[in-house]
């Protein structure tokens, strides 16, 4: 039988591959196992430029003879039961019965698999199958197996894991085995007896904390375990699994984000794990290869995924950052949309009620130019109804925190307990969380987003509409439990927020109109029935406004014209949930979990296996659990969970109950169904059994809402209200055309669990056109708090995504795949030799034994060639210096070349240069020639004729001279010595020689200078002069404003300086008149009762001046001299003379400071001296007025009551 080239190829391959094999490898460590490769099956047929050696027949055997040995092959393996990779006894038995999603289901499950396979061979997606599983395996090569492991770590000591009856994995290593059974002695010094069957193999610690755990030895989950344990003490959050990052929650702020760490990511400085790394790779590949990325972030509720989600926003952001700024803009709308989008739920404080899918569009050079964002399900029935510890929508409490005392008045709102849509869960606050700070935040990201005042005012009065609605209250009335609104504030400001009347408010929600004919009938609502339409109008509101919010983010934030195709999705959705009552909400979100696990395990495992059956890949097969049948229960049709939902929908009196029935009756065969007593059934997932209750199924996939209700909206005088009712009212004329019944209340319209289907398939479409980057949360306690690792719950959620079955497949898959036409065309100038085939195929095998590629790195498929990780990246680099050595020496060859031509052209233009300039020169000098010929003449004309006019001139000069000297001569005719003089003055004047003829020109025009500089320099002294008169005029002004002042202070002065010399003339008349009646011995007794200095002292200015009379002087002075023994008498003297000398004094000074010249620059310094001598006179005002009681004191006490009355102690009197 002739063999093909490519046959002879990998035969030579084979026995390298086993030449080379080593020898001492523990028997854990699986062997390369032999080559199945073989030639395409029938159905597939070889592409058209593939060449093989030999004739088509010989061919043809091959195939029939690979065929049966890779069958037979499959045959052994399956009897065998071995898997590779496994140790001891994880060679599980099929009847085994475990939890672990690794292992071989039961028989039942595998017969279903097997069936399905084979009937889902002709659908549309070959991708979607199911993978059998392998049967029992032998006990006898299971105990020669364990005999050589269990000795081989008995012999080296190496540590293995147990599983304690606590469920714990333990590490210890074995001590000894007898039969079924081995002691293990602990890491903690105690010794168990442990089933071999238990035991798996533990890594060295050489493999402590590896960030990739491909690179552990021993694959298996107490290894993973502890890795992750191991990384998540030591803050290490991140750690990879092939091509799928692992983000464990820390609960805590870690120091590894921030604009150094981008910068470390973004200059390729660090390559640890990390959501960086993840988001760069997704941003080169899209700009490398121009197709659109998508990071999806999967994990359960409370792993972390909204945080995760706006770290990879944040990094591409500062990638893709531009001059616009719209990257900010997109990093705003985390905060909308988690305050109108996020509560707090038993699992996590901010918790995403709603999946959503933003969409960064990128230019051509890299840079943000826009984005879109895309909302899945949100939660309405948390706007009306909350479970005990959890909180609706943030934006609630927010707002009622944060709002000003403005907006709170227009809204007229209260606190968020007195609101009953609020208050009834018990849960008002978030440990740690500031309401009123992250409303002042919200509405930053409101502003930054272009959102407008008038949006923003419509989006409060909606939130505040939905929480009085909450409040309005219903009683009963008459004796068929009807009801009627009550007409209290709840209604009054519900009404005045929406835009319409209460009455038309009361009636909609106590009545509902229903069409009989061409008439309508009025019927009135029961008590619950009135609540029902009350919540399903403010969830109505809620989720309308959410939709419309969304929009006009969209709208902020769109492309236009620049959109060039590139983009990178980031998928947040809410993560698998399991509480203890499960309904509707949770049957949804655990069905698009089970849709975006369908999508994991299509790119990370069907794919890429079939891609290695289908070309002929060495490859041993991964088992995984494939969740089809599961998607089958929701989806398939004609009887599926969601189909037959829809059905009992469209039923008027179907039940809750009815629907359970109904699926018990026909899902019963699926065994991922069971059904369970009363309403509930239960749903195996690929994360666990999940028990749903049917209560309120039916109801919230209707999504009623009466057509009172969209009139009452489309009435309102809010805008987004009618905009929300004119959509209804469309979608609902559409589903009217066809349809008209009597009893009905409404059209029929699409059910939300139809249209979340809808918008699950699109997403899922979209997301099959891009490349995925997969991250997965996990969440590391119940308890939310920092630095616990509870491995039970880890495990879990490890079983759930298939970590253990990615690594599997990253470890012995092949990454990096080309076909032979890409790889030739891309290495083939690396290649030495000359004399190799050109056909692609040998291309690509001389490459590879040229650069001595070891054979288990790499697999030779018919049509591509496959690599292990890290194999393409040394060709790439050998590949970039090759191409840096050729663009050096191109780079030489080229700068040689155009060296030499420039020098060609140089010389060539400077020999066309200096004929061209020779020719100028020749044709300007003969242009100078004829001008100087011409103009000659003209000159010299001129020359003569000033020469001329300057003899007359100087000749006039010297006769007038002459004559004068002649005139002087006749008075004094001893000076006749000089009559020659003049004539040779004359004669000297006349004869002027030639060069001072040429120097006139250069004079006049110097003397032209002159005259220049000297207009300028008095132009300079002009405005200097003008600068100098204004500085003149400014210090005339103030100085003006000076003597204003001083003058008036000067009149001040006087009239107080007059005040007090009139008290002092009463003081004199008043003692006149004592001593003329009172004898001589008791005049210095009297004094005036009741004077008051201050009174007299305080009237007018306290400015000094005026002049005192004489008279006064002289009186008192008098008073003075005739009662010189009376003390009392010489103090008032006294204060007279100190009155004058001081008067004297304080006119002397005020009269130099005014006396000041106005040309002088000391006017700062007379105000200061004003100031100075104005304090001194108040001071010694106050002094003298207390010298001044003191004396009247005096006099008061040497009076006598019995005198006569003085003049002030009349006034006093007449005062009293």
């Amino acid at each position: 039988m002739a063999r093909s080239s490519l046959e002879e190829m990998l035969d030579s391959l084979r026995r390298r591959d086993e030449c080379e094999k080593p020898k001492d490898l523990p028997p854990a460590l699986p062997a390369r196992p032999t080559s199945r490769t073989r030639l395409p099956s029938a159905r597939r047929s070889l592409p058209i430029n593939f060449k093989v050696g030999g004739g088509g027949d010989g061919a043809t055997q091959c195939s029939t003879s690979e065929m049966n040995a890779k069958e037979d092959g499959k045959r052994k393996e399956s009897q065998l039961g071995t898997k590779r990779g496994s140790f001891g006894s994880k060679k599980m038995k099929k009847d085994q019965n475990v939890e672990s999603p690794y292992v071989l289901e039961a028989v039942a499950e595998e017969e279903g698999r097997n069936a399905r396979k084979e009937v889902s061979g002709s659908g549309l997606d070959r991708g979607l199958t199911g993978t059998s599983a392998s049967p029992p395996r032998q006990s006898k090569t299971k105990e020669l197996d364990w005999d050589d492991n269990i000795g081989y770590f008995i012999k080296k000591k190496l540590r293995v894991w147990c599983q304690l009856p606590s469920g714990q994995w333990e590490s210890g290593t074995i001590q000894s085995t007898s039969g079924e059974e081995a002691l293990v002695s602990l890491s903690n010094g105690n010794v168990i007896k442990v089933p071999t069957g238990e035991l798996l193999p533990a890594n060295p610690d050489i493999l402590e904390g590896v960030d990739d755990l491909i690179q552990l030895s021993y694959l298996n989950e107490p290894s993973v375990l502890y890795n992750l344990r191991y990384r998540y003490s030591r803050d290490m959050i991140y750690s990879k699994a092939g091509p799928v990052l692992i983000a464990v929650n820390p609960f805590k702020v870690v120091q590894i984000y921030g604009n150094d760490f981008v910068t470390a990511y973004r200059q390729k400085l660090m390559d640890s794990p990390h959501v960086y790394a993840i988001a760069d790779t997704a941003y080169n590949e899209m700009m490398r290869d121009e197709v659109n990325q998508s990071i999806i972030i999967s994990g359960e509720s409370g792993a972390g995924k909204t945080e995760t989600a706006k770290i990879a926003m944040q990094y591409l952001t500062a990638l893709g950052g531009g001059s616009c700024g719209i990257e900010n803009e997109i990093l705003q709308t985390n905060s909308i949309l988690e305050a109108f989008g996020n509560a707090k739920t038993s699992r996590n404080d901010n918790s995403s009620r709603f999946g959503k899918l933003i969409e960064i569009h990128f230019s051509s050079l890299g840079k943000i130019c826009g984005a879109k964002i895309q909302t899945f399900l949100l939660e309405k029935s948390r706007v009306v109804q909350l479970v005990n510890g959890e909180r609706s929508y943030h934006v609630f409490y927010q707002l009622c925190a944060g709002a000003s005392s403005v907006l709170k008045e227009r809204l007229n709102l209260k606190t968020a307990s007195e609101y009953k849509y609020l208050n009834h869960s018990d849960c008002l606050e978030i440990h740690g969380v500031d309401d009123a700070q992250k409303f002042h935040m919200l509405m930053e990201a409101l502003d930054i987003i272009r959102i407008s005042k008038e949006d923003q005012e419509h989006t409060f009065r909606m939130l505040a509409a939905v929480l009085w609605l909450g409040n309005i209250s219903f009683q009963v009335i008459g004796n068929e439990n009807h009801v009627e609104v009550l007409a209290d504030e709840a209604v009054i400001n519900a009404a005045g927020l929406m835009g319409c009347s209460s009455r038309e408010l009361m009636l909609a929600l106590s009545t509902h109109k229903i069409q009989a004919g061409k008439d309508s009938i009025a019927k009135r609502l029961t008590v619950q029935q009135a609540i029902d339409a009350r919540d399903a109008l403010a969830k109505f509101i809620y989720s309308s406004m959410f939709d419309w919010l969304v929009e006009q983010i969209n709208k902020s934030l769109e492309v236009h014209k620049q959109r060039t195709g590139r983009s990178i999705s980031i998928l947040d959705i809410y993560g698998f949930e399991s509480f203890k009552r499960n309904g509707f909400e949770q049957f949804c979100i655990n069905y698009a979990n089970e849709r975006l696990q369908q999508h994991f395990n299509r790119h990370l495992f069907k794919l890429e296996q079939e891609d290695y059956e289908l070309d002929g890949v060495d490859w041993t097969k991964v088992e995984f659990d494939d969740n089809q049948e599961c998607l089958d229960l929701f989806e398939k049709k004609p009887l599926s969970l969601l189909t037959l939902l829809d059905e009992e929908s469209n039923f008027p009196k179907a039940t809750d109950l009815t629907f359970a029935s109904k699926l018990k009756q026909h899902l019963n065969s699926n065994s991922c169904f069971k059904g369970e007593r009363g309403r509930a059934f239960s749903v195996c997932h690929y994360a666990g059994e999940v028990l749903y209750d049917t209560n309120g199924f039916l109801e919230k996939n209707r999504d009623p809402l009466h057509s009172d209700y969209i009139q009452l909206l489309s009435s309102c005088s809010c805008q987004p209200l009618k905009l929300f009712s004119s959509k209804m009212l469309d979608q609902s004329q559409k589903s009217a055309k066809s349809f008209c019944q009597i009893n009905a209340l409404d059209p029929p319209k699409q059910s939300v669990g139809a249209k979340f289907k809808s918008q699950l398939f699109k997403l899922m479409l979209q997301l099959e056109k891009t490349t995925p980057h997969f991250i997965r949360c996990i969440k590391p306690n119940s308890k939310q708090l920092p630095g616990i690792y509870e491995e039970d719950l880890v495990l879990q959620q490890l079983r759930c995504c298939g970590v253990l079955e990615v690594v599997r497949i990253s470890r012995s898959g092949y990454p990096t795949r080309l076909t032979h036409q890409e790889f030739a065309g891309r290495f083939g100038i690396l290649l030495s030799e000359t004399n190799v085939s050109q056909d692609p195929l040998s291309i690509s095998v001389a490459v590879l034994k040229q650069f001595n590629v070891l054979p288990e790195m790499y697999q030779v498929g018919y049509t591509k060639l496959y690599l292990r990780t890290g194999q393409i990246g040394v060709l790439e680099n050998r590949r970039k210096q090759v191409l840096q050595g050729i663009l050096g020496v191109q780079k030489c060859f080229r700068g040689h070349q155009a060296r030499r031509l420039f020098h060609e052209h140089k010389e060539g233009v400077t020999t066309l240069q200096s004929f061209v300039r020779g020719e100028n020169a020749r044709r300007k000098y003969n242009v100078m020639i004829k001008w100087c010929t011409a103009s000659a003449p003209e000159t010299l004309d001129e020359l003569q004729a000033a020469v001329h006019l300057q003899s007359v001139i100087r000749g006039w000069l010297v006769r007038r001279h002459v004559n004068g000297m002649r005139n002087l001569r006749k008075v004094h005719p001893e000076n006749a010595k000089s009559k020659r003089k003049p004539s040779r003055i004359i004669s000297e004047v006349k004869v002027i020689p030639q060069e001072q003829v040429q120097v006139l020109p250069s004079a006049l025009g110097e003397l032209q200078m002159r005259v220049i500089k000297a207009e300028a320099t008095l132009q300079q002294k002009e405005e200097e002069n003008t600068a100098l008169r204004e500085q003149l005029q400014q210090f005339e002004t103030r100085w003006s404003e000076y003597e204003v002042k001083m003058k008036s202070m000067e009149e001040m002065w006087q009239k107080q300086m007059a005040s007090l010399q009139m008290s002092l003339v009463a003081a004199r008349k008043s003692l006149a008149a004592d001593n003329a009646i009172v004898p001589p011995r008791k005049i210095d007794a009297s004094s005036p009762q009741y004077y008051d200095s201050e009174d007299n002292m305080s009237m007018g200015s306290r400015t000094p001046g005026g002049s005192t009379p004489l008279k006064l002087s002289s009186t008192i002075h008098g008073v003075g001299a005739g009662h010189d023994t009376n003390g009392t008498l010489d103090a008032v003297s006294n204060l007279v003379k100190e009155f004058e000398q001081h008067r004297q004094t304080f006119d002397d000074e005020a009269k130099a400071i005014v006396e000041v010249k106005s040309g002088q620059s000391a006017s700062v310094n007379s105000d200061d001296e004003l100031r100075k001598l104005k304090f001194r006179f108040e001071t010694w005002k106050k002094e003298y007025k207390i010298r001044l009681r003191d004396t009247k004191a005096k006099l008061h006490k040497h009076g006598h009551s019995e005198g006569r009355r003085k003049w002030w102690g009349k006034r006093s009197s007449r005062a009293s």
